[in-house]
């Protein structure tokens, strides 16, 4: 093949990743010329409303999912937090880029750190699983939804609609958005877990596709690939969906693998944090073995109650 096609969605990010892929693919297969198909997904365009009440992060995907199946591009990048547990037949995620830095990051125009916010205090984020884990810690806060792209979510932040908001590193730090912020404090992952899959990239193909597969594995780290593979597995087995706050994530510590998570209410209560260990090669099934584990102690329970109350006027506003 002399051209490949790669789906991405429009937003500065996604195309800063897109372009990523685009250059390490025409320098290992300099005989390739990469072009993009760039779609605006209904999740990008949907900017009122929390993404769990338009149907959850698959709408980040869908478009390109159906660009492919349609025969208009051999492959799409995404970033893996945003990619269902369900891969609509005839596609496949065969490549999972080198996980970068995971960490969420407080920012703000006014206060040093989330330890300065005073009491009652405005933060915006419409992730559940950051609402959760900032307010187990710190319940004294007021929690503001906030959607739209990364560029319109600094500049409510700017204009003074929240006192800090809350967002993944990685992103900022990719469209070198962080030296307009006065005040970044990144929080370490013991307090805020991350979510499935968060700063790695996602290659889904067409399976048929052997040509584009082999390109595709070119991409692929092993170890991340195992480490986003048991939370994916965690998040299937679970049943977790985007309208309930859950945290996972799976490390490589030597020979062991550790896989952590924590469930609970929106509003930072009821609370179940677990984790298990293996040897990396006794490891395959870690990610359904520590699901099974909070299931049997009652997550399925608290997950539905917590996604019954996430959007009731007492969890976050919109604004």
């Amino acid at each position: 093949m002399n051209t490949l096609t790669i789906a991405t969605r429009a937003s500065n990010l996604a195309l800063w990743q897109a372009y990523h892929i685009q250059d390490r693919i025409e320098k290992e297969f300099p005989e390739i010329t990469v072009k993009l198909n760039k779609i605006t997904s209904v999740g990008d365009k949907i900017l009122d409303k929390p993404l769990a009440l338009i149907g959850g992060k698959g709408h980040f995907t869908k478009e390109l999912e159906d660009e492919m199946l349609a025969g208009n591009a051999d492959m799409a990048v995404h970033s893996l937090k945003d990619v269902p547990t369900y891969i609509p037949e005839g596609l496949e995620l065969v490549a999972i880029t080198t996980r970068q830095d995971q960490s969420d990051v407080f920012l703000s125009h006014t206060f040093k750190n989330l330890d300065a916010l005073p009491k009652g205090s405005v933060v915006g984020t419409t992730s559940l699983r950051r609402r959760m884990q900032l307010l187990q810690v710190r319940p004294d806060l007021k929690v503001k939804d906030l959607r739209g792209n990364v560029n319109t979510r600094l500049k409510k932040l700017a204009e003074g609609q929240y006192d800090a908001i809350i967002l993944a590193y990685i992103g900022l730090h990719r469209l070198d958005l962080l030296k307009d912020i006065p005040f970044t404090q990144k929080l370490p992952l013991t307090m805020m877990i991350p979510p499935m899959g968060q700063a790695s990239l996602g290659i889904e193909i067409v399976s048929s596709n052997d040509k584009v597969r082999k390109i595709a594995n070119f991409l692929n780290d092993k170890a991340t690939f195992l480490t986003t593979k048991l939370e994916r597995d965690f998040v299937a087995q679970i049943g977790a969906g985007c309208s309930a706050p859950v945290a996972v994530n799976a490390t490589i510590q030597k020979d062991h693998v550790h896989i952590e998570s924590m469930i609970g209410y929106p509003d930072g209560t009821h609370i179940m944090q677990r984790s298990l260990s293996a040897l990396k090669s006794d490891s395959s099934n870690l990610g359904n073995a520590l699901a099974e584990l909070m299931i049997n102690e009652g997550a399925l329970e608290l997950l539905k109650n917590a996604e019954k109350i996430a959007f009731k006027d007492e969890m976050p506003q919109r604004l």
